[in-house]
């Protein structure tokens, strides 16, 4: 029998979920959580199989939730079932130690395959998500940003413009935008909100 505990914030999408999976030989839901806390506190008390965690949810959200259970119960698995399929959702389900990311509009008959793959100790996925992280293994890897631009980039961060950065740095302020420009180039982003957000997600600032 395959213990599981459901977290969803949405009373009726998890009372869906919860009907589905009572239905099935094998599976017994043992629990229901309404958030993120709620599922870390009643993970712990239950220890269920498996956990069919939501992503956003007020509080602590599901990547949390997920990385907290992983720490405290390894054994307790995580399949991430949501309407969100970026690439930052999905990476952080996965870093987070999901074991599965399906998206709730998928066929019944796919989370139920899901639940008992992962409770199996197997990966899920759904088709749309394994081919994005498929297409994301195949990119190059991104060219390491200088020094230099590495510099200018934290400038940025810490809310100056170019003229004040060119100041600081002395430099002409046309050769600080083409730092910038290369270091958007560099880390595929158009902006400079995006290219500072997305070095400090990889930790180059």
């Amino acid at each position: 029998m395959i213990r599981v505990l459901v977290a969803d914030d949405h009373a009726v999408v998890r009372a869906g979920i919860v009907s589905l999976l009572e239905a099935e030989d094998g599976i017994e839901v043992v629990g229901e959580a309404v958030d993120g806390e709620d599922a870390v506190g009643r993970a712990l008390a239950l220890r269920p199989d498996l956990v069919v965690m939501d992503v956003r949810m007020p509080g602590l959200t599901g990547d949390q939730a997920t990385a907290r259970i992983r720490e405290s119960a390894p054994e307790i698995r995580v399949l991430v079932l949501t309407t969100y399929e970026s690439d930052a959702s999905i990476l952080a389900a996965i870093e987070a130690g999901a074991s599965g990311y399906l998206l709730k509009a998928a066929p019944a008959e796919e989370l139920v395959a899901g639940v008992r793959s992962v409770a199996a100790g197997e990966v899920a996925l759904s088709p749309s998500i394994a081919a994005q992280l498929v297409a994301r293994m195949r990119q190059p890897a991104p060219a390491a940003l200088t020094p230099r631009e590495t510099e200018v980039l934290r400038l940025v961060a810490e809310g100056l413009s170019n003229r004040q950065i060119g100041e600081r740095l002395f430099l002409g302020e046309a050769t600080v935008k083409t730092h910038l420009l290369r270091t958007f180039e560099k880390l595929g982003v158009s902006d400079r909100t995006r290219a500072v957000t997305l070095a400090m997600e990889r930790g180059l600032l």
